[in-house]
């Protein structure tokens, strides 16, 4: 099956914008990203699918200068972008990953594809619920379930956060979860404030001292080293974005109609 992984990126965040350009051990945080993703078993390529702002062409210069491919679409219609840039790789199959997640563990997302395609699923995840670092998170949908969720798709978030759908009519699914023996949950590896990047910076900087990748058990070994690391960022909340883009429709009671 042909398993595009996309990394979903901008450079728009409000939180930390130029978050995906940031260097990180010598590069910049997407460079990270896109290599993990390109070095998962399974998956045929690896792209990038940012927006056709302005504020996007550094980094879509960038990836392109790396032999990385490019899609460009939508700002705030993020499902619509994935499912165009899935459409133009040719995917069958496509592994969910975001921008913010330079300690992308390759093994553990083969795991996500193996289940995926071991059980025929439409859906499978390690994050339903989260048993991994936040910032490992893999997940992977079959080409039919995200033209439904592009179709059916209506509330604003459903369209922010390209799964969402899917989670909210999991029994419309077929869906599958990739657990860990030791809940992880509580570590935080993705990059999304100030802190996260003080953090990550700092163990970027001990691994290329150990002259190490950054798998799974290299950063719990450097954390349990230095266990005073992650106290960098351990008061911030999982998915927060999500988590504000649904009290937003709450507070409005908008959605976005197909």
């Amino acid at each position: 099956m042909r398993t595009v992984a996309i990394i979903q990126a901008r450079m728009g965040s409000s939180r930390l914008p130029g978050k995906s350009m940031m260097p990180l051990g010598g590069e910049p945080a997407i460079a990270h990203v896109m290599r993990r993703a390109a070095m998962v078993e399974g998956v045929t390529r690896a792209l990038v699918a940012t927006t056709v702002s302005e504020s996007d062409d550094q980094l879509a210069a960038f990836c392109e200068a790396a032999g990385v491919g490019v899609f460009r679409g939508s700002e705030d219609d993020v499902l619509d972008r994935y499912f165009r840039a899935a459409m133009a790789a040719g995917a069958e199959a496509v592994m969910r990953i975001t921008g913010d997640c330079p300690l992308l563990d390759p093994v553990q997302s083969a795991l996500v594809l193996e289940r995926f395609l071991a059980e025929g699923a439409d859906y499978a995840s390690n994050a339903s619920p989260p048993a991994l670092p936040d910032g490992l998170d893999t997940e992977v949908i079959s080409m039919a379930a995200l033209e439904t969720c592009r179709r059916e798709a209506s509330r604003r978030p459903q369209r922010e956060h390209v799964t969402l759908f899917i989670h909210d009519n999991a029994d419309s699914f077929r869906c599958v979860n990739v657990s860990n023996p030791r809940d992880l949950s509580g570590h935080r590896w993705t990059l999304d404030e100030e802190d996260d990047y003080r953090f990550l910076t700092a163990v970027f900087d001990e691994l290329a001292r150990r002259r190490q990748f950054g798998y799974l058990a290299e950063v719990l070994a450097i954390l349990e080293d230095r266990p005073d690391l992650a106290d960098m960022n351990s008061g911030i909340v999982r998915n927060e974005g999500l988590l504000k883009s649904l009290e937003e429709e709450n507070s409005d009671g908008k959605g976005i109609q197909n």
